[in-house]
């Protein structure tokens, strides 16, 4: 289907990376900035959160690479994914660094849990958030699973040597945690004793890469994947000489590699059937990028999928939230927040 890329533009952003909800509004890191979206509102008509009394200059000084709402109010940031900060609320000022004797280095995923505690995903303990690429043509096994307490300030490790943690969601049991370069969505429990337990898989081998993750208003949960696998990409990954050459020789941007966006120029690599044809792009051609967001059940089974296809613009879905009866997506390969009716999709698919 097409429904990503026929989604309403809400707003097209500066350097968008994560979207959270309260359940009324919609947050939006962008950059060093957080916008507040009225959830019910058709239009973009949103206030910047977090300025000072002036109302000039916001407090973040640094990116904010990922954030959640908090349940008693405030917002929880990651800052350059070094740092996670509690900006409002009654537990303003708490700042978790570092957990298991180890700092943080790509936090790109937060949760909060009704008991009070924060739940990060680490994505790699040697590569910075935005050199996520890097971590994957290095083979990355570093990632990691945290989980911090607001009550008492500690931290612990739920889960590590992840081959990229990235997206993380509270469940009935514990947590949903995904594994990116694994292709899967992981089990974690989160209460005494779950650091040494086995992660177990809820939904794996995916056709993409799994991103950030969040719960559905009917139950179930959204699951995003910022790019599908091929290939090609597939074959490098198997083959460490051509692999080591590509990442010292040549521009990242033109590795190949998973991609937020693609067709900006024609240094990029191809794959068969990954050209055009007569002046057009086929959509089912192999995808450099691509736009997908899954749905899932409570059992982690698929329910159905969204789609911007190869020929779409509305790639790299990075963040995927409910509210007030829409689904609210962040597009990173466009810098777009997207926004489709809930019930008007599903409609749509069954008919």
């Amino acid at each position: 289907n097409r429904l990503i890329e026929d989604a309403q533009t809400l707003a097209t952003l500066e350097a968008p990376m994560d979207l959270a909800t309260d359940g009324q509004s919609v947050f939006v890191a962008d950059g060093r900035r957080v916008w507040q979206h009225d959830g019910a509102s058709a239009k973009w008509a949103a206030r910047e959160v977090g300025l000072d009394p002036a109302g000039s200059v916001p407090p973040f000084g640094q990116s904010i690479t990922a954030l959640a709402c908090l349940p008693g109010g405030g917002l929880a940031l990651a800052l350059d994914g070094k740092a996670v900060q509690i900006f409002g609320g009654l537990q303003a000022g708490k700042r978790f660094d570092q957990a298991g004797g180890r700092s943080l280095v790509a936090a790109n995923a937060i949760a909060a849990t009704a008991d009070g505690k924060l739940l990060v995903t680490d994505g790699s303990a040697s590569q910075p958030f935005e050199r996520w690429k890097h971590d994957l043509m290095e083979l990355g096994r570093s990632g990691r699973v945290l989980e911090f307490n607001l009550g008492d300030g500690s931290g612990r490790v739920l889960a590590s040597k992840m081959a990229h943690a990235f997206g993380v969601c509270a469940t009935p049991e514990g947590a949903w945690a995904c594994e990116s370069w694994r292709h899967r969505v992981l089990r974690l429990g989160t209460g005494q004793g779950a650091a040494t337990g086995t992660p177990v898989p809820v939904v794996d081998n995916l056709p993409g890469y799994p991103s950030r993750i969040a719960a559905a208003a009917g139950g179930g949960y959204w699951l995003t994947c910022f790019a599908l696998r091929t290939q090609l990409v597939e074959f490098v990954l198997r083959e460490p000489a051509f692999r080591k050459r590509m990442l010292q020789e040549i521009d990242p941007a033109y590795w190949i590699a998973p991609a937020l966006n693609s067709g900006n120029t024609f240094l990029e690599p191809m794959q068969g059937a990954h050209l055009k044809m007569m002046g057009v792009v086929k959509p089912w051609a192999p995808p450099r990028s691509y736009g997908l967001v899954i749905r899932l059940n409570e059992d982690g089974l698929i329910r159905y999928s969204l789609h911007s296809r190869f020929d779409g613009q509305n790639h790299g879905v990075a963040a995927a939230v409910e509210c007030a009866g829409f689904l609210y997506l962040l597009a990173k390969g466009r810098n777009r927040l997207l926004r489709l009716s809930v019930a008007e999709l599903e409609r749509s698919l069954a008919a």
